[in-house]
């Protein structure tokens, strides 16, 4: 149920719309040469109005890499015993936003301007990948804690998930511009990613790859990889 009044929903709209802009410009000019005014445009939005949003380029840069970070750790909302669905939805939702153009395109930039311009490259990292992480890692330290994996270091354990799952297509995104990766490649990688974080982690290795078996049965039957 939608409690916000018709302003906040319009200004929230508004917020959106600039992040998406955001994304855009940044990821097509880099962010020394992207311009609030370039964004407000894309977003169809006044400049006073995009810095009433967002005080500065920088605020609204780390607030278009936040916002990611916020939809991946929905995944972690659901009943805590949901462990394995959590994990399965994580994953997907990260390969959906760190797989989109703009943000491969983004992390190219960053990457070429890093030792230009080393401020920004510590701005992405801390924004975006770094908090990602922090987030799984206090979600493996949970699941340590309650027994359903089996965790000596949350945040190691939340690394191998991570590059278990899409490392090798993602790094070739990265290098070969041209190269998009199919559904079917994409879900190897994830599936048998998930397979080999659960038999290391997993309390009950038998029980949680049956439900990940399930789930992928469950993707196939529907055509869709969630």
């Amino acid at each position: 149920m939608n409690n916000l009044s018709r302003r906040q929903q319009n200004r929230l709209n508004k917020q959106n719309r600039a992040l998406e802009a955001a994304l855009k410009v940044f990821s097509e000019y880099g962010f020394q040469s992207a311009t609030m005014e370039a964004i407000a445009t894309e977003a169809n939005l006044t400049k006073p109005t995009l810095y009433e949003y967002f005080g500065s380029k920088d605020e609204l840069f780390k607030a278009m890499l936040l916002a990611p970070r916020d939809l991946m750790m929905l995944a972690f909302d659901e009943e805590e015993d949901e462990h394995v669905s959590q994990l399965w939805t994580f994953a997907w939702t990260y390969v959906d936003t760190v797989m989109k153009p703009e943000f491969l395109s983004l992390a190219r930039l960053i990457i070429g301007d890093a030792k230009r311009f080393v401020e920004i490259g510590h701005a992405y990292q801390s924004s975006g990948p770094d908090r990602v992480l922090e987030g799984l890692t206090k979600y493996m330290e949970r699941q340590g804690a309650q027994k359903r994996l089996k965790i000596e270091d949350p945040e190691l354990a939340a690394e191998d998930f991570w590059g278990l799952i899409l490392s090798a297509p993602r790094n070739k995104a990265l290098h070969i511009p041209d190269y998009a990766p199919s559904i079917d490649m994409l879900e190897r990688y994830v599936h048998n990613g998930m397979k080999v974080f659960l038999r290391a982690y997993s309390v009950d290795v038998v029980k949680d790859l049956d439900k990940l078996s399930n789930l992928i049965e469950s993707s196939s039957k529907k055509g869709v990889s969630r």
